[in-house]
């Protein structure tokens, strides 16, 4: 069993990589020097959440129920979900009327334990299999939320790791997507199945299938079209994709990873339910954190689905999608230092 980001990287040796692509207009993929675990809570304490909720907290408030009222209006602002904000505000009502909290940092640390209790369920890093072999790894979700991108980032983990990685640059729809793909494979050297045309998304992820196995490869990361999860014909193609699959293993894909942008705020939870009920997902990325009002949604997907949180996005750096980690998550998002404000 393979556990993610639990070891120091290795490199592996290079991974023979077909005949290079030519590649024109293709993204820019940015990289960046490792970034301290501090400088990674800065990245969430700067979000628009992390400031607000310590600007709350900070300066001595009075702890009221106008005090609770603010933290209600924020968290639902901030798509924490009305389920979770109630279960918290119908904890803390009463403690705060009955003078239970001694100052706000009392106060903040009972917010902050009921938070976490959220999220520990679903602090699960990704684990590779490596029974299976290769270990297929679908990867879903809507337009625009950052796919491929962390596909790209994902595989080069994964390489470091020491896992050989093939790709399947299943999103035929994109063009765009299909080249994206092969610069993360040139670069890393990855090899990356593609078909030229109006390919079908099933075929191309069933051929990169036949690949790995013949090749070898551990991990088999597939790519697929970006899609609205309202739009019931290519969710229905989503469902043929994992059909196909089963064809080679009856057991893949081993992980459906849904990337979720986290600007979308409550529409994330309809996305998550219609591609769960679609292809069953196994885990989720929530990309986009740095600068976002919405990180809250997080605490509403993990008390409504409690689907494993994979990874979380704070930047643009290869570096910048991390492990999910709870209590690392809450500290960027709580201030410890409830004298110096927030900013």
């Amino acid at each position: 069993m393979f556990s993610f980001f639990k070891k120091k990287p290795e490199v592996a040796a290079p991974i023979a990589n077909p005949a290079p692509a030519e590649v024109s207009n293709a993204p820019e993929l940015v990289d960046t020097s490792p970034l301290e675990q501090g400088n990674w809570r800065d990245r969430l304490r700067s979000s628009m959440l992390g400031r607000s909720l310590g600007a709350l907290f900070s300066g001595n408030p009075k702890l009221d129920d106008a005090l609770l009222d603010e933290l209600e209006t924020l968290l639902l602002t901030a798509d924490v979900g009305v389920g979770a904000t109630e279960d918290l505000l119908n904890r803390l009502r009463p403690k705060v009327q009955g003078r239970e909290f001694a100052d706000a940092a009392a106060l903040m640390a009972a917010v902050r334990g009921h938070l976490l209790s959220l999220l520990r369920p679903v602090e699960k890093p990704l684990q590779i299999d490596s029974s299976k072999k290769p270990f297929v790894m679908l990867v879903v979700g809507i337009n625009g939320a950052g796919k491929t991108t962390s596909i790209g980032k994902i595989a080069r983990w994964l390489k470091l790791e020491g896992q050989s990685v093939m790709l399947a640059a299943g999103d035929t729809f994109r063009a765009a997507a299909v080249e994206q793909l092969k610069v993360w494979g040139e670069r890393n050297q990855i090899p990356v199945i593609a078909q030229t045309g109006s390919a079908d998304s099933a075929s191309v992820i069933f051929d990169g299938l036949q690949a790995a196995r013949a090749r070898g490869a551990d991990v088999l990361i597939a790519d697929t079209a970006g899609r609205l999860h309202t739009q019931g014909g290519l969710m229905d193609e989503l469902a043929k994709v994992k059909r196909v699959l089963t064809k080679l293993d009856p057991d893949a894909p081993h992980e459906t990873l849904l990337v979720l942008d986290g600007n979308t705020g409550q529409n994330a939870v309809s996305q998550v339910r219609q591609f769960h009920q679609t292809v069953g997902l196994t885990g989720l990325v929530v990309t986009k954190l740095d600068g976002t009002a919405k990180g809250g949604v997080i605490f509403a997907l993990a008390r409504e689905f409690r689907i494993p949180i994979r990874f979380v996005g704070v930047g643009e750096g290869l570096i910048d999608l991390r492990t999910f980690d709870a209590e690392e998550f809450l500290d960027g998002l709580l201030p410890t230092d409830l004298g110096g404000g927030a900013g």
